[in-house]
């Protein structure tokens, strides 16, 4: 039996930030995955150029059932020290709105520096190796049954992610080992998702699919977010959605606003002043897309002339434009969404070291925790920040 002082389940982000971490200090690192590639979810993130980080990282931007949980390791590894990682290996990124940092080439980038950096650290990676049983012996130490022989360890991590794609080998593991070893595990749901909508919705709305416009968005509890939505075959999508949908739950509605930089009602007026004859339709279309205005309003109503508008009319289009207020029917689930809600529970965990409080030598990294951050780099600067947590504790 081959023993090891950390063997790390989960060759992703988080799991590969751990290894490099652990390696520098010395320590015999054995990284496992079942996958044939490393970082698959690295890979194909930010559209194949991969939003690594932000620039402007705050526990806000978190939601865990432990509000507290995310500060000590977003405070020990900001998102400056792995931008000089980023740095140091030469790869040219740019920034994007809300302080999001993108490869300029591709995502495939960041996964090279990763594993160059276990290179370096002396971390030994196995890849398409199925782990079969772990227990755990008197002594302290984990016992693996693994498709590649048998494994021990003094450290064990798991960072095998939470459900969101499947496609790229997302499965329940990480929470079947939490609770082998008697840890909580909370509900799990899809974030950063597409909505979709009811049948007639459906109906009504599919002809819309590539429209995309400013919005401003609010959920039940009050939060918001003001970003691009995008209508799809399917509902509604774009960065807007995927951010409210993690404040989302089944049978609530969204208040959209359409027109989240003017006043509706002191522009409909202007224009009555300047244009008294001009159609409603005519003028609404100067501000959203001429096919979207059809299909939100009456077509009697578009066609009047704007000094035709009664008082109670003008009214509820303004509130439409401004406080559309959609009854979705779900989301598109773990198919497509980015994270996944809940996980283990950061009760059952160290803040500092991300190591069971419970289990001495079992830790968690990444998302397969109940963290979840915004869009924007903020899921993978947890996974550098857990990852170098648990790899500075192991």
């Amino acid at each position: 039996m081959k023993h090891h002082d950390v063997i790390i389940i989960g060759a992703g982000a988080a799991g590969l930030m751990c290894a490099l971490t652990a390696g520098y200090r010395g320590r015999d690192v054995l990284l496992l995955d079942n996958a044939k590639q490393l970082g698959r979810k690295i890979l194909i993130s930010g559209g194949g150029r991969c939003n690594f980080t932000n620039q402007k990282v705050e526990p806000a931007n978190f939601i865990c059932g432990n509000s507290h949980f995310v500060k000590s390791a977003l405070a020990r590894y900001p998102s400056q020290q792995f931008i000089e990682m980023v740095d140091r290996h030469g790869i040219e990124y740019h920034e994007r709105d809300h302080g999001q940092l993108f490869c300029n080439d591709s995502a495939k980038e960041i996964v090279t520096m990763l594993t160059t950096e276990c290179d370096w650290a002396g971390v030994n990676i196995k890849l398409r190796t199925e782990i079969l049983t772990i227990a755990k012996t008197e002594t302290g130490q984990f016992m693996l049954t693994t498709s590649a022989g048998d494994l021990s360890c003094d450290s064990l991590v798991i960072a095998t992610g939470g459900l969101s794609m499947p496609k790229l080998g997302a499965t329940p593991f990480g929470y079947h080992i939490a609770e082998q070893f008697g840890l909580k595990v909370l509900p799990t749901h899809a974030g950063l998702v597409p909505f979709t909508w009811h049948l007639e919705d459906k109906t009504r709305f599919e002809p819309l699919s590539g429209i995309a416009v400013p919005s401003r968005i609010t959920a039940k509890d009050g939060t918001q977010f003001s970003e691009a939505l995008l209508f799809t075959h399917r509902g509604l999508s774009g960065p807007a959605i995927l951010q409210i949908s993690n404040y989302w739950k089944a049978g609530e509605t969204i208040e959209i606003d359409l027109l989240p930089n003017m006043d509706a009602a002191a522009a409909i007026e202007a224009q009555q002043l300047a244009h008294p004859k001009q159609s409603l339709r005519n003028t609404l279309s100067h501000w959203l897309p001429k096919r979207l205005v059809e299909v939100l309003f009456d077509e009697a109503l578009l066609n009047k002339a704007l000094n035709q508008l009664l008082h109670a009319e003008r009214a509820a289009v303004v509130a439409n434009l401004h406080q559309w207020t959609v009854l979705m029917n779900g989301t598109e689930g773990y198919r497509t969404a980015e994270v996944t809600l809940g996980g283990v529970d950061t009760n059952e965990l160290s803040s500092k070291t991300m190591q069971a409080s419970k289990v001495p030598g079992l830790f968690f990294v990444g998302e397969v925790m109940d963290v979840s951050g915004w869009l924007g780099g903020f899921n993978f600067q947890w996974a550098w920040a857990s990852g170098v947590a648990a790899g500075q504790a192991v």
